[in-house]
């Protein structure tokens, strides 16, 4: 079968820094242990199990306060999603050694919220419930940071419309699409409001080349984790915007003939944490597949 690779895709500058660092303090004997990644790394259990293979602790739950209840001793890394001041100051204040994975842009987030807030404003953040993302930004303001989801959320949403100073921002990885209709939606009810898009821009171009390269073919399949946002909004916008069945694989093992029945152009792309070995094998897969053998 012919295969649309789609480019851009895969691993971001993020991921990577945060995988490599975590691996770089696995491999240091001065670290004290053990050593404790609090959260996935980056939404990918392949990658998670890699870093077990290399002896680092994967610790999940609900939140990261609450996670990190259960760490008396040796070395904690904060994952690329971030995390809030009092995850930090909780950690410090246990004497644990704290390694900090945060992606940059998340992080220019982080920075964002605390400066408006320092300024006067009220802050809506467009995320993800029970994603880490929005859990790490809204703990830097406590009572400040007024998470929502959709157009609904907003309409519910209950913050005074006179309110002089509101800004509006987001989690780094949403559909750009989705987040354009919700800042719409804040707009509309608090005209006041000041728009700071924060989708990296690692998100934005893997969305625009699914959407567009995409198009072309037949069916899309998104190699990523289940928990990965990103991966799951590559789905969306190729099902959305691109007018194509799109499907969402964690390995080759997952794929199923009637998704390819009666195709002939298969595109593959992937999310921002999932590992290249893994899209290189969906593409070769696919590519040896004779178009005939897949019957209408």
């Amino acid at each position: 079968m012919d295969v649309i690779k789609i480019s851009p895709r895969g691993y971001c500058y993020g991921v990577v820094d945060a995988i490599q660092l975590a691996k770089t303090v696995a491999k240091d004997p001065n670290v004290p242990r053990p050593i404790y990644v609090l959260g996935q790394i980056v939404h990918n259990q392949h990658v998670v199990d890699g870093l077990s293979d290399l002896g680092i602790v994967n610790l999940d739950g609900s939140d990261r306060l609450s996670i990190l209840e259960g760490v008396t001793e040796g070395t904690v890394i904060f994952t690329a999603h971030g995390v809030s001041p009092q995850v930090k100051a909780r950690a410090r204040a246990s004497g644990l050694n704290c390694i900090d994975a945060t992606c940059p842009d998340v992080t220019r987030t982080h920075d964002l919220v605390v400066n408006l807030v320092a300024q006067g404003y009220e802050i809506i953040y467009v995320g993800k419930r029970g994603h880490p993302e929005p859990e790490g930004v809204m703990g830097e303001a406590p009572g400040h940071v007024h998470l929502v989801e959709n157009p609904a959320d907003v309409a519910a949403l209950q913050l005074d419309l006179d309110t002089p100073k509101i800004a509006a921002t987001n989690q780094t990885t949403l559909s750009q699409w989705d987040t354009e209709a919700t800042m719409a939606a804040i707009k509309q009810k608090y005209p006041q409001a000041e728009v700071h898009n924060e989708i990296c821009l690692a998100t934005q171009l893997r969305q625009n080349a699914a959407v567009q390269q995409g198009q072309n073919a037949d069916v899309v399949l998104v190699v990523g984790d289940r928990r990965s946002n990103n991966s799951n909004r590559l789905v969306q916008v190729v099902q959305e915007k691109a007018g194509r069945p799109a499907y969402l694989i964690d390995s080759v093992a997952e794929i199923r003939p009637e998704w390819l029945a009666g195709k002939r152009v298969v595109g593959v792309t992937s999310g921002s944490s999932t590992p290249s070995e893994l899209t290189r094998e969906v593409v070769k897969y696919v590519e040896s597949l004779p178009a005939e053998s897949v019957p209408a």
